[in-house]
């Protein structure tokens, strides 16, 4: 039960041009859904990723990463979902790059120019032949317009496919920026189980494309959590086709502005619907911190409310018990905060003014908004200019029973 959130529109989904996309059944886990992704890029595409940092990552992290690092012009991703290829070692290694070659070997290129991604359930084998049995059909359909069901393709725990696209204005040029995104579990930073996919038919040299991807992934994929479980198998990449106009080298390109702006919004909106649809979500969260000595201390803050199974399971009973958040902030690890000068709202309702409830505060008014489906946390800290936001969901008994039910 996703909040505020429906399947896009396939009609709202720009083609980008350069990026085809073909997906296929692979009877990967399950059987009759569709769980195979191919993405084909057109020579000349820039590409650039971040990747999560638990050190069990997975075999198609590693190898990824390698062929990113190989310097070879990426020409296609292969994603499958139900398996992860995690925690599986030297032969989980071989499979993630035999799944390379297959691909390259339909595609006309070098297996160094395919970038394998998986999710799904970790310490199981990747079954390499139903994949390479599969990637023929997926080759076959290749067609620019496929973004939707690319979307439902990389789907595990989902309840609703991920998508979002716009133009923008860079100069002269209409640049479109499209992308899918899967991931309901196993969210954090560091990467947020997520995989996000996006594309933007600008021309940006790679140098600039890599600094614009870590930026873009602080402000939206590293800005959400449902459970504190960072995955292994996280990952962000940005494809830029460059068929719109000639190449943005350098943020001081007065087209660099508008371009970056349009990336950071498909990639916030695509992040903030991993929330919404959180396993057993039933409430989207804003985590405000501000007036903090700096950003690292904010984040304390809000990450401590935002991962308190106390306060998250207060949210899903719609249970003004807002002493539980005034704890997280105690807990978060500021040594000298003077909790005298820390203010608590509610949406627009004043809950605690100087470290204790504040005197016009009644429960009615805090259960009015906790009641909402979509509802702001802000903390004033009272202790310089800094800022942060987050977004995050309640905890509710579905989460306990989707994942206690993940493997059946």
């Amino acid at each position: 039960m996703a909040v505020n959130l429906q399947a896009p529109d396939p009609a709202d989904l720009h083609p980008v041009r350069g990026v085809r996309l073909g997906v296929a059944q692979a009877g990967i886990r399950k059987a009759d859904r569709t769980d195979l992704l191919l993405v084909a890029l057109d020579p000349g595409a820039s590409v650039a990723g971040v990747f999560t940092r638990n050190r069990f990552c997975a075999a198609p992290v590693l190898v990824a990463k390698e062929h990113l690092g190989a310097g070879k012009p990426v020409r296609a991703l292969v994603v499958n979902t139900g398996v992860a290829n995690a925690g599986t070692g030297e032969p989980g290694i071989a499979r993630a790059r035999e799944t390379c070659r297959d691909a390259a070997r339909l595609l006309g290129c070098d297996a160094a120019q395919v970038l394998p991604f998986s999710t799904g359930v970790i310490m199981e084998p990747l079954p390499a032949d139903k994949i390479a049995a599969a990637l023929p059909r997926c080759v076959a359909g290749l067609a620019e317009s496929r973004w939707s069901e690319a979307a439902t393709a990389i789907m595990t725990t989902d309840t609703v496919p991920k998508a979002a696209s716009r133009r923008v204005r860079a100069g002269d040029a209409s640049i479109v920026v499209t992308g899918i995104a899967k991931g309901a579990g196993m969210i954090h930073p560091d990467m947020a189980t997520m995989l996000a996919f996006v594309a933007l038919d600008a021309p940006i040299a790679p140098a600039l494309l890599r600094r614009m991807v870590e930026r873009v992934a602080a402000a939206s994929f590293n800005r959400i959590t449902v459970d504190g479980d960072t995955s292994t198998n996280d990952a962000f990449i940005v494809v830029a086709t460059g068929k719109a106009a000639q190449a943005i080298e350098s943020e001081r390109d007065p087209r660099f502005a508008s371009v970056y702006e349009g990336l950071e919004d498909v990639s916030k909106r695509l992040a903030q619907a991993i929330v919404r649809d959180g396993e057993g979500a039933t409430k989207f969260i804003t985590v405000r911190v501000e007036q903090g000595a700096d950003a690292a201390e904010c984040d304390r803050v809000a990450y401590a409310i935002a991962h308190s199974p106390l306060v998250k399971t207060a949210f899903f009973a719609s249970d003004p018990n807002l002493g539980r958040i005034l704890a997280a902030i105690g807990y978060a690890g500021i040594a000298d905060l003077d909790v005298s000068r820390v203010d608590l709202y509610l949406d627009d309702v004043l809950v605690a003014k100087g470290g204790a409830r504040a005197a016009g505060y009644c429960e009615e008014d805090g259960q009015r908004v906790m009641k909402k489906p979509e509802i702001a946390v802000r903390v004033a800290l009272g202790r310089g200019t800094a800022g942060t936001e987050l977004w995050t969901c309640d905890l509710s008994h579905g989460y306990v029973s989707i994942n206690a039910d993940y493997r059946s």
